[in-house]
């Protein structure tokens, strides 16, 4: 995506001809000092308007009112991109190569060998990147200042990785897998973007090669024709506009894994551990941990006192199945079992509501999701230089008159 493209998608938008529009402060939880320098939305190609944190490579967030229903609208759908130069591939000419060291048979598969020569599956999971919430750290780090919207919730459809590798004859003694997209960096020194995830993750039934998103193509801007999907595993694995597949039997090497999404070592209760890739120090990011957001309320905003009120949000976790959502109207003195919705699986978002009469007042709302395997959000950030895994129980002050 080039500024023209970018000036076509302001087009769009006559509400936007005029410049970027300046968003009240309720809509945004309240940051450290220095963390944002504003916040704005801005338009992209087929996107509505969106919170503009970098315009190269573009990164917008989703507005945390999209978040009330289970889907996020693929046009609301929040975008993320490490390198500036994303090019569009008319779907007809893409090709995905399937190799590697441990491929007995090597593939060079179009979008319609996907479609009609292996079976269609559909998971709804949380596309989370890693960084989501790292504007409100305290103390601040540096990197995309994120706020809780670089998080999407969608129905993805394609095909399971695990059988386009067997096709390609996958090696029992595979390692890794390894994917590379379609963008580039802006200089010739930037390193490609190429990620891998353990052979034991790639060969999961939930992971896939995905085209549709939400019942539709995918968008340009979220991966168009066909991206990777690791349900339950932070967006750093779910490498978008894919281009080649690659079983390897030993480790991957390179920027992106060695230096960059690792977290420290013992340091978060992470279950899923990617053991090929770990130091002495520090490991590969891999599942997300639990969390949860309120979406019904804005901080600072006023509700009437006497008068029933619905405290609404969402959970979600790695996969392991969201337990329990309590809230608390006290600033977490006391807490009170909220009403989970719909389950629409465990890589989902997980609705919850919790109805209350409120006082005249002052109320500081809190929400704390638990999973399934007994993990619950913290009162206190663990902090770490790289700013991940922010699942710090919100706070919302609210009044009531």
């Amino acid at each position: 995506m080039d500024r023209r493209s970018f000036v076509r998608g302001m087009a769009g938008g006559a509400a936007l001809a005029a410049g970027p529009l300046l968003l009240p402060r309720a809509a945004f939880a309240a940051l450290p000092a220095g963390a944002l320098a504003g916040e704005e939305l801005g338009v992209l190609p087929g996107k509505r308007p969106l919170i503009k944190r970098s315009f190269r490579p573009p990164n917008y967030e989703t507005p945390i009112g999209e978040y009330a229903s289970l889907l996020t609208p693929n046009d609301r759908f929040f975008v993320r991109w490490h390198l500036a130069s994303i090019p569009e591939i008319d779907p007809r000419d893409w090709r995905l190569s399937v190799a590697g060291d441990a491929a007995a048979t090597p593939l060079e598969l179009s979008l319609e060998d996907l479609k009609h020569g292996f079976e269609r599956v559909e998971v709804v999971a949380v596309c989370q990147c890693a960084g989501n919430r790292r504007g409100l750290s305290d103390p601040h780090v540096a990197g995309v200042q994120w706020g809780s919207g670089a998080m999407g919730n969608a129905r993805w459809a394609g095909v399971r990785l695990k059988d386009v590798l067997a096709k390609a004859g996958i090696a029992a003694d595979a390692v890794e897998v390894a994917f590379d997209g379609a963008d580039q960096g802006a200089l010739e020194k930037t390193p490609d973007f190429i990620k891998s995830i353990p052979a034991w993750k790639a060969l999961d039934e939930n992971t896939l090669i995905a085209y549709e998103m939400n019942g539709e193509p995918l968008p340009h801007l979220n991966g168009a024709p066909a991206r990777i999907v690791v349900p339950g595993w932070t967006a750093t694995y779910w490498m978008k506009k894919v281009v080649s597949i690659r079983a390897l039997r030993k480790p991957l090497e390179g920027f992106w894994m060695q230096k960059a999404y690792r977290i420290p070592k013992g340091k978060f209760p992470v279950v899923d551990r990617f053991t090929t890739q770990e130091n002495a120090d520090t490991t590969p990011i891999t599942e997300m941990v639990v969390n949860s957001l309120i979406t019904s309320h804005l901080e600072g905003q006023h509700i009437r006192a006497g008068t029933p009120t619905t405290v609404a949000g969402i959970a979600w976790d790695g996969g392991f199945g969201i337990r329990s959502v309590d809230v608390s109207l006290d600033g977490g003195r006391s807490w009170q079992a909220a009403e989970l919705g719909s389950d629409a699986g465990r890589f989902s978002f997980r609705p919850w509501s919790y109805s209350f009469t409120p006082a005249r007042g002052g109320h500081v709302l809190s929400a704390r999701a638990s999973n399934g395997v007994g993990a619950t959000q913290v009162d206190k950030l663990i902090f770490n230089g790289p700013g991940y895994h922010n699942n710090v129980i919100q706070r919302l002050a609210l009044e009531a008159e």
